[in-house]
């Protein structure tokens, strides 16, 4: 069953996903899903990213 995430985000990381989205003519949610969905493939094929400023 889907759920439905919120995301809080800076000015500067909300205006890289309008840029994505624009880019690729993606809504931004559709951007975020994949971003999430291939974030967590990396985190499943080399471990728990580093965490970063």
């Amino acid at each position: 069953m889907p759920r439905k995430y919120s995301v809080v985000c800076g000015d500067s990381l909300a205006a890289d996903v309008e840029e994505l989205a624009q880019e690729y003519g993606l809504s931004e949610q559709e951007v975020l899903r994949q971003l999430i969905e291939n974030g967590l493939e990396a985190v499943d094929e080399r471990g728990a990213p580093e965490q970063g400023d």
